[in-house]
């Protein structure tokens, strides 16, 4: 008996080690004498993902363990058989076979796991999210139930991909904006729509897309145009974690990264950095490094 519970006890170390291997700082208890737990890492280019399986176990982060881990993204999590529990702040969801809820890594959460329970859990960058939806706010720890279309194609091109063994970095950039692109209806946060704040914020983006490519965008024209203060639109942007000045540049390197993964031609950099707005060829540069790493010419060649 002593060594059943001892090779129960490795189990669980074992289990609850990989998984803050694969997936960032977790603590976790078993809940009761049948503990199962395994867990397969995926990764190819951006497509990071892994296969949980559990019974009777539960998985937490609270404040501590957020801060352990490294932030700045989402968990997609697809629930492939069994059930299971999650919750994040005040809401909280049971899954069965073919749901999907969304959980944010940089807030604490809980994962609990009562019968034998198959997931994948899919990272999606906040940078990538954000974009999607345009700073609309998210909804975690909510269901996506799995009769939706939505929750039936996602599944579907998630699966498809984890079966892929060579997907190039394009490849799996392409299947992460898909996913993406699937999932946003169900997981914007609309109600904020009708909030008199919230549409200026809106028209802002806008017209900051209609005129990127104008090297006299910046927050002084801005607040004019739309009818803002200074002061209120700093406090505006201030509102959802932005900063208006490096909104707008972020938002000039992003469209030029993606002219550079689409472009067939040999362009000339310091040319692709003017038509996006950027006056400097050497501020561009320094810019785009920062941002993504590398510097526009490599992460040319590396879409080549």
């Amino acid at each position: 008996m002593n060594s059943s519970i001892a090779q129960r006890r490795d189990g669980f170390d074992q289990w609850i080690h990989q998984v803050n291997r694969i997936c960032g700082a977790f603590s976790a208890q078993t809940l009761g004498d049948e503990f199962s737990g395994h867990i397969r890492e995926y990764q190819s280019g951006a497509l990071k993902l892994s296969f949980v399986d559990a019974c009777q176990a539960r998985l937490y982060r609270t404040p501590k363990e957020v801060a352990a881990s490294e932030g700045g993204k989402y968990f997609a999590v697809f629930q492939l058989a069994g059930s299971a529990c999650m919750a994040q702040g005040d809401n909280r969801v049971s899954l069965c076979a073919g749901d999907i809820t969304l959980i944010d890594a940089s807030q604490p959460s809980d994962f609990t796991y009562h019968e034998n329970s198959r997931q994948l859990s899919l990272i999606l960058p906040h940078r990538l999210i954000e974009q999607s939806l345009r700073y609309t706010p998210v909804k975690c720890g909510h269901l996506i139930g799995a009769k939706s279309p939505i929750a039936t194609l996602s599944h579907h091109l998630i699966l498809d991909a984890a079966r892929q063994t060579n997907l190039s970095q394009q490849e799996s950039e392409a299947t992460l904006d898909a996913v993406i692109s699937l999932l946003r209806p169900a997981i914007s946060q609309s109600e904020g729509v009708d909030d008199v704040h919230e549409r200026i914020f809106r028209k802002t983006l806008g017209y900051i897309d209609e005129h990127i490519r104008s090297e006299d965008l910046c927050p002084e024209l801005l607040a004019r145009e739309v009818g803002v203060s200074m002061r209120g639109l700093y406090r505006m942007f201030a509102r959802k974690g932005l900063v208006v000045a490096r909104y707008i540049k972020n938002r000039r390197l992003d469209l030029c990264a993606e002219s550079l993964r689409q472009s067939r031609t040999e362009q000339k950099l310091s040319a692709l950095g003017y038509s996006w707005g950027f006056s400097d060829s050497s501020y561009f540069s320094t810019a785009f490094k920062s941002r993504f790493g590398i510097s526009p010419g490599e992460y040319r060649k590396q879409y080549a």
